[in-house]
């Protein structure tokens, strides 16, 4: 497919969204509409649809509509180019536009537009942000409105960072060591086809942001310690964890079916993760060494990953999310062991979800002490993760 072509069926897709529809489900409906156009095809128009996600608001604005057309135009005049040479009829290219069209769009780029228009968030969500990070916010929230790095987590179990580098190499792949974790490589590109390498078969390494592997970076797991991830999705963080330390590993999800790939993963990192599939297996094989919190949470500090999210939450959502934060930390106090410890985490950088979650839970929880904690921001490198580590003493 031509690159106007692509724009074309990137139109497409977002208008489908913009009825109502699902990122996802849309690109893989039109993918099966459309067999003729080749992976490369589907990855180049994917991109171009989270890119206009990611920067909805400010899209719209330039491009003079809410309508996948309009921030498709917006899209390619915040790329520096004029939509008269992509919009031009040939060919599978997107019809010219209408003369009503460029007088919508016919203002300078960002000019006019409101703080949370030109750093791409919902109306609610920026006090917030400026009462969490200060400073820092507005510099945050303009990193989040590009595509986030691609990092692999090496599996010391298997191999060690060197090998994953030679590997890959050969494939080329160009990987950089990187500052967050000892186990982090960047990608220096956005390779294809990564799952389908040698290295990967063979365990050597998994996808996963650096932030979140030094947020398990900093789980003192001992040998033989009994670790529960209550909230383990596809384990990612179990499956790190048990790349450095050989301890015994259990995992626990409200929704099962989340930890469907849990297995085969663990089975190619050569791991053993014992899955719970209700409430009571967690509560006979307790009491716990560990439990991690890796809690649903607003995912404000991953959005560049999952930018509908930030266009799905809401206020009350979010308050919803903080309930079932708390519940899930006093889950996890009646699992812990006489001397245990909590690992509590979001993805998020909202102080609500993470500094005053854990001064609530230490409010109401006597005998609980913060061991150390810490806010991990796109300005790090990864995506935004904040983690604390409460410790049980005397009993």
């Amino acid at each position: 497919m031509r690159p106007n072509a692509r724009i074309a069926a990137a139109i497409e897709i977002l208008e489908d969204i913009c009825s109502g529809g699902v990122a996802e489900p849309a690109l893989t409906s039109w993918a099966r509409a459309h067999r003729f156009a080749g992976s490369g095809d589907r990855a180049a128009i994917r991109d171009i649809v989270f890119d206009v996600l990611r920067r909805r608001r400010s899209c719209a604005h330039i491009g003079g509509g809410e309508n996948g057309r309009a921030m498709v135009i917006g899209y390619v005049r915040q790329s520096g180019c004029d939509p008269a040479e992509v919009f031009t009829g040939e060919g599978f290219a997107p019809p010219p536009s209408t003369d009503e069209e460029v007088v919508a769009s016919s203002g300078v780029p960002d000019s006019g537009c409101s703080d949370t228009v030109a750093l791409d968030v919902p109306d609610w969500s920026l006090p917030l942000f400026r009462d969490s990070l200060g400073q820092q916010a507005d510099e945050i929230l303009n990193v989040m409105r590009d595509r986030a790095p691609l990092f692999l987590r090496v599996n010391l179990r298997k191999a060690t960072v060197e090998q994953v580098v030679y590997s890959l190499a050969e494939n080329g792949v160009e990987l950089r060591r990187h500052p967050l974790s000892d186990t982090a490589l960047l990608c220096a590109s956005r390779p294809r086809g990564l799952a389908n390498s040698a290295a990967f078969r063979q365990g050597w390494f998994e996808m996963q942001d650096a932030a979140s592997q030094a947020v398990v970076d900093m789980i003192d797991a001992r040998a033989r310690s009994k670790v529960l991830d209550i909230c383990a999705g596809g384990g990612g963080k179990t499956l790190a964890l048990a790349g450095r330390v050989d301890a015994k590993f259990y995992a626990h999800d409200a929704a099962p079916e989340r930890m469907k790939d849990l297995r085969p993963r663990a089975q190619r990192a050569d791991v053993e993760v014992k899955q719970l599939l209700d409430d009571d297996e967690v509560g006979k094989n307790s009491p716990y060494d560990i439990v991690i919190c890796d809690v649903p949470c607003s995912g404000s500090g991953a959005w560049r990953r999952s930018p509908e999210a930030k266009w799905s939450m809401s206020p009350s959502r979010l308050a919803d999310l903080q309930d079932v934060q708390a519940q899930i930390l006093e889950r996890a106090v009646r699992l812990t062991s006489q001397n245990g410890k909590i690992v509590y985490v979001t993805c998020s950088l909202f102080k609500t979800e993470n500094h005053e979650q854990i001064a609530n839970f230490l409010r109401k929880n006597a005998g609980w002490v913060l061991e150390a904690e810490r806010l991990l921001t796109p300005l790090d490198g990864g995506d935004g993760f904040y983690t604390a580590h409460l410790k049980r003493q005397n009993g």
